[in-house]
């Protein structure tokens, strides 16, 4: 699944190619989604003010047409979706399931199209008027993991009396949004701590350290561009490469790089976890709130 590095490296690609572009028509060639694709009349000439990110989604915000009130198309790219920025005209793909045409001002016909393919179709759009956080999607969302508002004093506040794996209290988008599979197993070895760690024992200073880990790990896949999935390649066609920057995720036996004690490997939420049973210690930053 394109995780948050992977979304931000999309959002990077398509911004500059639809920002402030108008939207003048959309051609829903299979809008059976994870949920049915319905989009109202009224967003016809509408102009994308811009497209920012929030959590896994893409929000392309809408200023008002003559027609109807502002609000924003929230896309989330599912397990294997896809955007892609096109002349108009330009030859189907399989699974090309949705296109958005868009024209410069002026233009008084669609000079390029936007759209969305993806095979499995678990992606999704939607249409929000209004604030799109209001959405039933982003609602109840916690902190983007780059913000000055995730820190470890928040983790260690949050985490008071959680029995949960660490592991999966930071894959909770209700704690902390964006922290994938991938990222959380490379974040955990980062900060020396062991993913089985109950998140209500990890100490402040074991949340500052895996913080830091958090911020360092996402920033680096996003310098370069996401990390290379089966099924995802990025804007501009290239697969990413920050898989040949990881430690211990898909090295499950294979030395550790820091101590070379090979790595082991569990499951945590029904999720395949690779750890370093030296390097992240069973008591590794954790004990009494500290």
């Amino acid at each position: 699944m394109p995780e948050l590095p992977e979304v931000e490296t999309t959002r990077r690609g398509v911004a500059p190619l639809v920002d402030g572009r108008y939207l003048l028509d959309w051609n829903l060639r299979n809008p059976n989604l994870r949920w049915p694709v319905q989009l109202p009349d009224e967003l016809r000439g509408s102009r994308i003010a811009r497209v920012r990110r929030r959590a896994k989604y893409l929000i392309f915000e809408l200023e008002p047409s003559a027609l109807g009130a502002a609000g924003s198309l929230i896309i989330h790219l599912g397990m294997s979706g896809n955007l892609r920025v096109l002349p108009q005209g330009s030859p189907y793909l399989p699974h090309d399931h949705v296109e958005l045409a868009l024209a410069s001002e002026g233009e008084g016909a669609a000079t390029r199209v936007l759209r969305l393919n993806d095979p499995r179709r678990f992606g999704s759009l939607h249409w929000q008027p209004g604030e799109a956080e209001a959405h039933w999607l982003l609602a109840g969302l916690g902190p983007e993991p780059l913000s000055e508002a995730f820190s470890g004093e928040y983790l260690k506040r949050a985490a008071r009396g959680r029995r949960v794996a660490v592991k999966n209290f930071v894959m909770d988008g209700r704690v902390v949004v964006g922290v994938g599979n991938i990222y959380a197993n490379e974040a955990l070895f980062l900060a020396g701590l062991r993913p089985t760690a109950r998140a209500g024992r990890v100490t402040r200073l074991g949340y500052d350290r895996l913080v830091a880990a958090i911020k360092q790990v996402l920033t680096e896949a996003i310098d370069m561009g996401g990390t290379t999935l089966r099924d995802f390649v990025n804007q501009d066609g290239n697969p990413g490469y920050f898989k040949q920057s990881l430690n211990v995720y898909g090295r499950l036996g294979l030395p550790c790089r820091r101590c070379a004690t090979p790595l082991k490997g569990t499951r945590t939420g029904q999720r395949a976890t690779v750890f370093c049973p030296n390097c992240q210690g069973a008591q590794s930053f954790s004990g009494r709130n500290r």
